[in-house]
């Protein structure tokens, strides 16, 4: 299983001259357990409990719900605080917390919810708040929603220092959390206690200085002294030694496995190699070696043998990368696979760099769940591409909304007009209009209705199609109506095409890579020196070129990305950041069509809060009123 975050230890093992005490369960027992009993499970002791009757069977029964959490055995746990509520045993209210937690472990984030819920207004300890606190931040932080988890788990950290509580579990939790946030984020919530300060500026530091060991040191020991015996310092895991210092992965000879000159995919391959080849011109001691990604694992290892190269680049297509992986080729190298894996990446410094066109569809939906727009519309080609990106789309809105949206499918160019009408129930319109004018003699003034519960459009189509489907959709949408704004996908976009005419996508909003957006500063001389070598590239071409640019850029700061989620780089095809599990997310930029340019939108598609927690907050604060 791939390590995750690793290095992040090493901030804190520098706040701390001595190891740490014993690593804790996340909940604390409240009642020893007798020494007759220390080797019976929690599934032998709960039996045990149903033989015995009143005290002696709560008792048991507390015994067996303690073992049950160490265990892990949440149904167990459960069943066992549920009994214990209904015989009317003590503390019922931490037992309703323990079956919230066992929900939790099981995912079932729904019931958890609830059952927290429940609670709110009987908190009558420190303990109950801790663990209410608590909980709640790992439902959040496991729906990849650190902004809305890091309070909760700050208040959890302030109570645990607050009344000395162990809390290592809730601590690195929240130190996972909050280098997930940006600095901006970050810097929003760097106020209040001085516990959650000393969280807050701990990460901030972690973020400007990961990389730079003589800064982060001195950070760190201002840290120290602003904030001595901040629960930070003792968030450490057991046994550390040394001092792990994170450094960026120099290198000084790199493998690129990619198809030769030779190739189907020769103008792909050249493309990529182009982007390589320019992001290394300013270092010229670098050496850059290419291996034909056709031959068998066997060779490919040889030659590697050979060349013993710091870093590798490549496989592009998948069935070379899983090759390499079936064979671990590449496992004793660092790598950055330029597409998505077969196989999940078990090194830590191996990496995954697609182009993904899920990414921006998922960039779409979120834009639109932040926008509060109720009833997309999408409509793709009726291929395999299409088919997967609208139903991709479906399932990611439906994680935030009850309305299903619109998606139409189409068949070719002939087909689109035809569809656009029939999604927007013009056709509908123009028959009513029909069967009324047989009814009168007279001329009628007549126009068109289109629907009104579709409130945002999405195109996922090319550049040639999106020509043809904007016009189609500007020309539905009724006159006295309600605009309704029209997105499109990087797919729809195309340099070429802008040259010659762009009046018909005035006020299309599509999201794109900033390579093929207006650029500035070093990014648009390079923009200019590749028109001028290359002026006949395709779209893809250009974009596989970036890729290679920004493959390079990235390999300093991979282990640091990694480390610090949060972390970001701006490359030619994104804003870059790197997950847990080794892949190279990139969040796009949005532009818009306007008279006769494009212009670059700040718009930041942060992930909105799923529909249940949704559901969810919206009754508590209903039921505080």
């Amino acid at each position: 299983m791939r390590l995750k975050l690793l290095g992040l230890t090493a901030i804190f093992s520098l706040l701390s001259a001595c190891s740490t005490t014993e690593k804790t369960p996340v909940v604390e027992t409240v009642k020893a357990k007798p020494a007759v009993e220390v080797d019976l499970s929690a599934q032998d002791l709960y039996q045990k409990a149903l033989s015995k009757r009143d005290f002696d069977k709560i008792q048991l029964l507390y015994t067996a719900r303690d073992r049950a959490i160490e265990e892990q055995n949440w149904q167990l746990v459960i069943t066992i605080c549920e009994q214990l509520i209904e015989s009317g045993g003590p503390d019922s209210v931490r037992n309703q917390l323990y079956i919230a937690l066992a929900y939790t472990q099981q995912k079932d984030y729904h019931t958890a919810l609830e059952t927290l819920e429940s609670l709110n207004a009987k908190l009558t300890s420190p303990m109950h708040f801790f663990l209410h606190q608590e909980i709640y931040g790992n439902i959040y932080s496991a729906q990849a929603l650190p902004h809305q988890a890091a309070p909760y788990l700050i208040r959890a950290s302030e109570t645990a220092n607050k009344h000395d509580f162990k809390a290592d579990k809730v601590n690195k939790a929240l130190w996972q959390v909050l280098n997930q946030l940006s600095i901006k984020q970050l810097e929003a919530l760097n106020s209040g206690s001085s516990i959650q300060r000393g969280w807050v500026s701990l990460a901030l530091y972690t973020q400007l200085y990961i990389g730079d060991a003589t800064s982060l040191q001195a950070a760190l020991n201002k840290w120290n002294y602003a904030y001595s015996n901040h629960p930070a310092s003792f968030a450490l895991p057991d046994n550390m030694q040394q001092i792990i210092d994170v450094q960026p992965i120099n290198v000084n000879r790199i493998a690129i496995i990619l198809p030769s000159n030779q190739s189907k995919q020769k103008a792909l391959s050249q493309s990529l190699k182009a982007g390589i080849l320019a992001a290394s011109e300013k270092h010229p001691d670098r050496e850059l070696h290419f291996i034909n990604s056709a031959l068998n694992a066997e060779q490919i290892a040889e030659q590697l043998n050979e060349l013993a190269p710091d870093f590798v680049i490549g496989p592009l297509l998948k069935e070379n990368i899983d090759k390499l992986q079936q064979a671990g080729t590449l496992d004793a190298y660092p790598t950055m696979y330029l597409n998505t894996t077969p196989q999940a990446l078990e090194s830590i410094d191996h990496f995954a760099f697609a182009l993904n066109p899920e990414h921006e569809v998922t960039q779409a939906v979120y834009h639109f769940v932040n926008k509060e727009f109720k009833k997309p519309l999408v409509i793709a080609p009726g291929n395999r591409l299409g088919k997967r990106l609208a139903n991709h789309f479906t399932n990611q809105w439906l994680e935030f909304s009850d309305n299903e949206p619109e998606v139409g499918f189409y068949a070719n160019k002939r087909d689109m007009q035809k569809l656009v009408q029939e999604l927007l129930e013009v056709d509908k319109s123009k028959k009513r209009i029909r069967e009324i004018s047989l009814m009168f003699r007279g001329k009628l003034h007549e126009e068109t209705r289109s629907r009104r519960d579709i409130d945002a459009i999405y195109i996922i189509a090319d550049a040639a199609q999106t020509r043809l489907l904007k016009p189609s959709f500007d020309v539905n949408i009724s006159t006295f109506a309600k605009r309704i704004p029209i997105f499109a996908s990087s797919r729809s976009h195309d340099i070429k095409s802008d040259k010659t005419d762009k009046k018909d996508l005035a006020g299309l909003y599509f999201s794109e890579i900033p390579w093929m957006l207006p650029l500035t500063g070093e990014q648009q001389s390079l923009r200019s020196e590749f028109d001028q070598i290359w002026p006949e590239h395709t779209t893809l071409e250009q974009q596989l070129f970036a890729m290679g640019f920004d493959a390079v850029k990235l390999i300093p700061q991979l282990r640091q990305l990694q480390m610090v989620p949060g972390k970001t780089l701006t490359g030619l095809t994104g804003d870059l950041t790197v997950n847990q599990d080794g892949d190279i997310e990139r969040a796009l930029k949005w532009a818009q069509y306007r008279e006769k340019q494009i212009v670059t939108l700040d718009i930041k598609s942060q992930k909105p809060t799923p529909l249940f927690i949704k559901n969810h907050q919206q009754e508590t604060q209903e039921a505080a009123l």
